[in-house]
């Protein structure tokens, strides 16, 4: 068996055994990161430089866009090389792409949490709102996010690297995650496995639960609304945050919380591309298609005033 800390590198499989779906598929992911770089770019360019956009929301959402364009670079960079030519990693590779897959993937979770405390606060306490968030706290539950999202990642993925592999080594999916290296060990993996369960439950189910609590209290508030115009402004307000935790927690939760059985491992394959590559693409496209703001700011950018015409 060869060693678990030896520097010897890892295979990457994705789909080896269908080479023209990886074709097909190096030419979605390459499409999907320019995407990403492009439109969480803009948005992060937008919130800095249109004062109106200087707002808790679009501070959060261009955390969001920063935090898309590191996922996205830590992992897709080496899985273009992986679906086009080589399949291997280096053990030092592998690393760093499980520490900052690990550390952004569970700031996200976090930071979505975040962004729904945030418009529970604007849709239920409205006139509170600018008292209640205001700049200092902002920072501070954006530097609470990444804080955890590094610890959580300083713990579980020494542990997971440190697993006995089976002299093959390798992987059965794009990426370094943690349920592919743990199937990979040829050794005990109860520790890893009861590891992964209770990292599952605070970084995905406690989140989670938080999100629907505040969505269900804005739920209760926006039913007591009789007005049509509030009925529509707290949908706005809402909608694209509800679209981008639903797209990303499903996402997640088919990675992560799958039973284990070959049907499951191929679709889980599929569902980590999609977290890795599509969900970070999609984002930006979801508030810019859905906010007004945005798209004023950008007009505004361009220097063609559209707030006539919005209005």
């Amino acid at each position: 068996m060869v060693n678990q800390s030896s520097p010897v590198g890892f295979l990457l499989l994705g789909f080896s055994e269908y080479p023209g779906l990886e074709r097909i598929l190096f030419v979605v992911v390459l499409t999907s990161y320019l995407l990403t770089l492009v439109g969480n770019t803009l948005i992060i360019l937008l919130s800095v430089l249109d004062p109106r956009l200087h707002s808790p929301m679009y501070f959060f959402l261009s955390n969001l866009s920063f935090l898309d364009l590191c996922f996205t670079t830590s992992c897709v960079p080496q899985m273009l090389v992986n679906l086009w030519g080589p399949k291997t990693i280096s053990f030092l590779g592998c690393f760093i792409q499980l520490f900052i897959f690990m550390s952004l993937g569970t700031t996200e979770c976090i930071l979505l949490t975040v962004m729904a405390f945030d418009r529970y606060v604007a849709v239920c306490q409205p006139l509170h709102y600018a008292t209640i968030i205001h700049p200092r706290l902002c920072w501070q539950l954006a530097a609470v996010a990444w804080v955890l999202g590094l610890a959580q990642s300083i713990v579980q993925t020494p542990p997971t690297l440190l697993l006995p592999f089976c002299p093959h080594r390798q992987i059965d999916d794009f990426l370094c995650e943690v349920p592919s290296l743990i199937r990979l060990s040829c050794g005990d993996t109860t520790y890893n496995e009861i590891q992964l369960v209770v990292s599952s439950f605070f970084i995905l189910v406690v989140p989670l639960s938080l999100v629907l609590i505040s969505y269900g209290a804005i739920a209760r508030a926006v039913l007591r609304i009789n007005s049509a115009q509030a009925w529509k402004r707290a949908l706005g307000t809402c909608s694209s945050h509800l679209m981008v935790v639903t797209i990303f927690y499903s996402s997640v939760i088919a990675v992560y919380l799958q039973p284990k059985n070959p049907y499951a491992q191929k679709r889980g394959k599929f569902f980590g591309l999609f977290y890795a590559v599509g969900t970070p693409s999609l984002n930006p496209l979801i508030y810019t298609l859905r906010s007004k703001e945005v798209k004023r700011a950008f007009r505004r950018l361009l220097g063609k005033d559209g707030e006539s015409r919005e209005n």
